[in-house]
């Protein structure tokens, strides 16, 4: 696995995807992406007045975060990439860039997820929207490039879980 370039952290809202991401791209030498940046401002309202996105609103959102995985790779940069994944369409549109990557997939209790929304500040997506995002998930079984990490751990478990995944 050490011709991975992209690590790309994936889960529900609220299950630590930015912070392990951002983790992982100062301890593996990457630059940080937050998926969530790539939104357009109108898919931000929407989410923010408690709406959740439709796959035909998240379609542009993923051709944006592909169009800049391929630049980065290009320019010869390890990218650690925040990024929900939710639905397995999305995933195989990161896989079918063709880019060395490896999905990182953190899960865990709904209620630890939902405690941690809630103590967050400065987030667009309610914590009201969480349900929903369980509901759109398609769990990545049978993928074999991924890895799963439980968060019930100490940041630094995960991510030492995480930079063993990588290789």
């Amino acid at each position: 696995m050490s011709d991975v370039r992209v690590a790309v952290v994936m889960g529900v809202s609220g299950s630590g995807k930015t912070t392990l991401a951002r983790a992982l791209a100062s301890a593996w030498g990457a630059v940080f992406l937050d998926a969530d940046d790539f939104h357009s401002e109108e898919a931000r309202a929407h989410m923010a007045s408690g709406r959740a996105l439709t796959d035909e609103m998240r379609q542009p959102w993923v051709e944006r975060i592909v169009a800049e995985l391929r630049r980065r790779v290009d320019a010869g940069e390890r990218v650690g990439l925040a990024f929900s994944g939710l639905r397995r369409r999305h995933r195989d549109m990161l896989r079918e860039a063709g880019l060395p990557l490896r999905f990182l997939f953190l899960h865990g209790d709904r209620g630890l997820i939902a405690a941690r929304m809630r103590a967050r500040s400065g987030h667009y997506m309610p914590v009201s929207l969480l349900d929903s995002q369980f509901a759109a998930l398609e769990p990545p079984q049978g993928e074999p490039d991924v890895h799963g990490i439980e968060i019930d751990a100490l940041p630094a478990r995960i991510l030492q879980q995480a930079l063993d995944a990588l290789g």
